[in-house]
């Protein structure tokens, strides 16, 4: 699954055949904002974002939800406003707010009660709103251990949500046992040079996992292209040098000779001489 920042990242991953998207927020915040993800942007500029997208395409898009921008009334609200939007599933997560990326330092979480809490209220806008999904996150490894995580993604499972994504692994024996003592499909997070390690495909779904999700993949791309496209154009030589390469200036110069205004066009003697004479005439 990679995942999209904008209208054309996401057409783009539809033509190229993935089964469905996931708008990064992450992405989002760098592509629409130059910001960090670091929660500066809000629920009605990330469903904005999403309507784009949405408009876009006809695979599923799964939407970053955050913490839910709130508390569980909060939360209810924003997974209504995804699945009336078109949303097929939203992200929900457990950090404290202001959330940040996953895998970057100083991210905390929220005690067991208000994650349980969170959750069930996004649970509960599911089941009256419909047609969408609740990917629940955790984020307790990082700062609580791997058996609180699993402890969360256990209680969230039995709670009712639909996918599961344990954030930051640190070794494939994490991933390994996420997937084999918790219930549930699952959602691996392939980040380049991030903390979880990168698996191909097959050997995520060998150990259980059903989402392999992309988040920085085609951002990371676009940013070193336009670099590239950047630098190029910035070493190219100005217009000056090229028409003094070809020679313009010696062109002008023989032009010149041949001017009416120009006597040297046709010698010291004679010819200009003669010339003038006729012209007189």
């Amino acid at each position: 699954m990679p995942c999209c920042f904008d209208a054309l990242s996401a057409r783009l991953i539809e033509r190229a055949g993935f089964p469905l998207t996931f708008m990064s927020g992450f992405a989002v915040a760098a592509a629409r904002h130059a910001l960090p993800d670091t929660g500066l942007l809000s629920y009605a500029e990330m469903l904005a974002a999403g309507r784009d997208i949405l408009d876009a395409v006809s695979i599923p898009v799964i939407g970053d939800g955050d913490t839910g921008y709130g508390n569980p009334a909060n939360v209810r609200r924003t997974v209504q406003g995804y699945a009336r939007a078109g949303f097929a599933g939203v992200m929900i997560e457990d950090q404290v707010a202001p959330k940040r990326c996953g895998h970057t330092r100083g991210k905390e979480v929220v005690e067991r009660a208000e994650a349980l809490a969170r959750m069930r209220a996004a649970i509960d806008a599911r089941d009256e709103a419909g047609d969408i999904l609740i990917l629940a996150r955790t984020d307790a490894r990082a700062t609580r251990g791997l058996d609180e995580a699993l402890w969360r993604m256990r209680a969230f499972a039995e709670l009712g949500t639909d996918i599961l994504f344990l954030e930051a692994p640190q070794d494939e024996a994490e991933m390994a046992a996420f997937c084999a003592r918790i219930p549930g499909p699952k959602m691996a997070n392939m980040l380049e040079e991030g903390v979880t390690p990168l698996l191909p495909p097959e050997r995520l779904q060998a150990l259980g996992y059903r989402i392999a999700a992309y988040p920085l993949t085609l951002l990371n791309t676009a940013v070193y292209a336009m670099q590239e496209a950047l630098d190029e154009l910035r070493a190219r030589v100005d217009f000056a040098t090229i028409q003094d390469l070809v020679g313009f200036a010696d062109y002008d110069l023989t032009l010149a000779r041949y001017s009416r205004n120009d006597p040297s066009a046709f010698g010291e003697t004679g010819g200009g001489q003669n010339l003038a004479a006729n012209e007189r005439e």
